[in-house]
């Protein structure tokens, strides 16, 4: 980028059809990006398609959960557009769980989109990157993921196994010319946190936590989180020792 011009790329968006999917959608097709679009509704990708400007946004129908529909999506979107540059992987849900009444099949389900959705994407697209010796990969995980906390077993775990996944490809990812990313958003305003019955410090709004996004995929860092203030105070947590962490914890949950 030179001179406030904006070279066209090809970017992905899996979880498109709200929240900070779509938000970033909207932002990267109005600086000049063309950016294809994935979720399971097709009449929500093309509402967003018809808020952007002329062809800049490509919806495509599909459920990550589907190894075989995404790979044939990958390769369907390169076919009809060119080489993908980026891919910012989002798909994902929240369940809040609980150990009063834990049910493995809640944990399945989120294991099935967050985690394993994730993992279909990335076979493909690591295949054709590594050929390439080019591309660039985001997996939106959360700070969730730093430390287990109350009713977020089943998702925390699967963020923290995307962070772990990530930081585990990085280095061979590197070695080929592939950047990998990890994104940590804190509490932005979703229809998913909009069920959260607590309070949600430094809670920001999806066009400015997109806007942080972009700024973190035209970056050169591995993680890209927002907002600073309350992700970097929750990095201080992790490092502390269970005799400090859970009192801690009890406190600020009220339990």
């Amino acid at each position: 980028m030179s001179n406030g011009k904006h070279d066209s790329r090809l970017i992905w968006i899996t979880g498109a059809s709200y929240g900070l999917g779509r938000e970033v959608a909207l932002q990267l097709a109005r600086r000049g990006d063309r950016v294809a679009v994935s979720a399971r509704s097709i009449d929500k990708l093309k509402g967003l398609a018809g808020e952007a400007p002329e062809s800049s946004i490509l919806p495509y129908e599909l459920d990550v959960t589907d190894g075989q529909a995404t790979a044939d999506t990958v390769a369907r979107i390169e076919a009809e557009h060119g080489p993908i540059d980026i891919a910012l992987l989002n798909a994902g849900t929240h369940e809040p769980v609980s150990a009063d009444d834990f049910k493995a099949e809640k944990l399945r389900k989120l294991v099935e989109l967050n985690l394993m959705g994730t993992a279909n994407c990335l076979e493909p697209l690591l295949a054709t990157f590594r050929n390439r010796r080019r591309g660039q990969i985001a997996i939106v995980a959360s700070v969730a993921g730093y430390r287990g906390l109350p009713t977020s077993a089943a998702y925390g775990a699967t963020k923290a196994g995307l962070i772990n996944m990530a930081e585990s490809l990085k280095p061979e990812c590197d070695r080929v010319c592939v950047k990998m990313q990890i994104v940590n958003p804190g509490f932005v305003r979703t229809p998913l946190t909009d069920r959260n019955p607590f309070p949600m410090p430094f809670l920001m709004e999806p066009e400015d936590a997109a806007a942080a996004l972009i700024r973190g995929l035209d970056g050169d860092g591995f993680e890209i989180t927002f907002p600073k203030r309350f992700t970097y105070l929750l990095k201080i947590l992790r490092c502390l020792p269970y005799a400090l962490y859970f009192p801690m914890i009890r406190r600020a949950t009220k339990q």
